[in-house]
């Protein structure tokens, strides 16, 4: 959905959400001892699944996310 589509309200909510989100990442990012997150560790931060191609797409042999 379009942030444009929403109204005021939902509009903080999103900003808020989003915020809150980017935080999770730095304060994540700031803990590693690594150059940078994995994308593994981005979704756990982030707590969402690994992203699944859509139904009859392919990705090519040995490609990444």
């Amino acid at each position: 959905m379009a942030v444009w589509l929403l109204d005021q309200d939902d509009q903080v909510h999103v900003a808020l959400a989003e915020i809150e989100l980017c935080c999770e990442l730095m304060i994540a990012a700031s803990a590693t001892t690594e150059e940078r997150l994995s994308s593994e560790r981005i979704d756990e931060v982030l707590n969402v699944g690994p992203r699944v191609p859509a139904q009859g797409t392919r990705r090519p042999a040995g490609a990444g996310r």
